[in-house]
């Protein structure tokens, strides 16, 4: 596909298609308002309340099919969802892992395990917010990992450990990538499988679960596995084709994290501007004064061309049309859009940045995760470099 008809098939997201989710979202975050938030990260609580209602409301579903009881909606929306819930002040990585881990089971589960799991998912009874690749020793070096699932008579043995798979403590699945080959004289993506895990069934049973306290209140774990026995029926897909099938949704993650920091972009430049319009210091409001009129404007040019990217790859990806630079480009510019906007607002509120009760400390120290995860924007440079502009691979 050449450029020209690459580009020609991408529809404006500007307009007024999805008004009706993005009013329902704002009118649902209403609810939930600063002190809602403030209170859970002082305590380190998962937000129960907040996480019911969006799936009281269907959002969560969203991207499952309706013959499974969801929307059936392209990521654009979920977008919209996500960079709303962030823009109201709250916090979407409670629950944004259900949407974007979704596609390996919509796109490579049997009929048996969506017919099983997908109408659960979309009722709010089951949740699936648990993903298990990372581990201590691999990073982001997926294919270096040594989780093992070894087959048996019955189904397959898992031991091993994973890091950093958030929200484990509250799901009731998880997608597991493991190792279910070690043979040298196969290439190294294809020692990888997928599978999807009980963790009510596995919990005592060879999962436990460690929490990991962390400077923002993410509810992110350590899993360890020792012995866990799965069934065959666990299998998500053929054996061996693991990775391939999450990189089906890395893409995804990549787009609806990325609408999460344009979503904080927006919530700090207008916290910003509404503070630099009221307050007063030497007789005048402080936002008169181009030391603080400018930060903030250019935080704004930097949200509104990051959120033309993200709008450029959920369109892409929604048209099944190959997106990796583009999604990996927009999490890169709207996780840098997010970060300046918060410094922007923390300088403009000054002394009162660092005060709880205002939030601008909560979001500031939220939205520095995604320079890091999931992935790190030295990561997608590389990806950039190697992959886009051919420069020789640098690791």
């Amino acid at each position: 596909m050449t450029e020209n008809n690459r580009i020609s098939s991408i529809n404006s997201l500007n307009g007024d298609q999805w008004e009706d989710i993005r009013s329902g979202v704002i009118t649902l975050c209403s609810n939930f308002p600063g002190e809602y938030w403030r209170s859970l990260d002082s305590k380190r609580e998962y937000p129960e309340e907040f996480v019911k209602a969006l799936t009281d409301a269907g959002y969560l579903a969203c991207l499952i099919p309706e013959e499974y009881g969801g929307s059936g909606l392209p990521i654009q929306a979920a977008c919209i969802i996500l960079e709303e819930i962030q823009r109201s002040g709250g916090n979407g990585a409670a629950c944004h892992a259900q949407m974007y881990i979704m596609g390996a089971l919509l796109r490579h589960g049997s009929k048996e395990q969506k017919d099983k799991y997908l109408p659960k998912i979309s009722s709010g009874e089951l949740r699936l917010q648990a993903f298990g690749v990372t581990e201590p020793d691999a990073g982001t070096d997926t294919l270096s990992i040594r989780t093992k699932a070894e087959k048996t008579k019955t189904g397959y043995i898992i031991n091993g450990q994973k890091v950093w798979t958030s929200r484990a403590e509250y799901s009731d699945l998880m997608l597991l990538l493991a190792r279910t080959s070690s043979n040298k004289n196969i290439k190294r993506t294809e020692g990888l499988s997928l599978f999807i895990i009980d963790m009510q069934k596995a919990k005592n049973n060879g999962l436990t679960i460690k929490p990991i306290r962390t400077m923002i209140n993410h509810a992110t774990t350590e899993v360890f596995f020792d012995d866990l026995e799965i069934p065959f029926e666990s299998l998500i897909g053929s054996e061996g084709k693991g990775f391939k099938y999450i990189l089906d949704g890395m893409n995804a993650e990549r787009i609806l994290i990325a609408a999460e920091c344009v979503g904080d972009a927006k919530f700090f430049l207008d916290k910003a501007t509404e503070y630099a319009s009221s307050r007063e210091v030497f007789g005048r409001p402080i936002g008169q004064n181009q030391g603080i009129q400018f930060p903030i404007a250019r935080a704004y040019a930097e949200m509104e061309a990051s959120a033309l990217m993200v709008d450029r790859a959920a369109q892409l990806f929604d048209n099944g049309i190959s997106c990796g630079a583009e999604a990996n480009i927009a999490k890169l510019l709207s996780s840098e859009a997010s970060w300046k906007a918060a410094e922007s607002a923390m300088q403009t509120f000054g002394g009162y940045g660092f005060a709880e009760d205002y939030d601008i400390e909560r979001k500031y120290r939220e939205t520095r995760l995604y320079q890091t995860a999931p992935i790190s924007t030295n990561l997608i440079l590389a990806f950039i470099a190697q992959n886009i502009l051919g420069l020789t691979r640098s690791y």
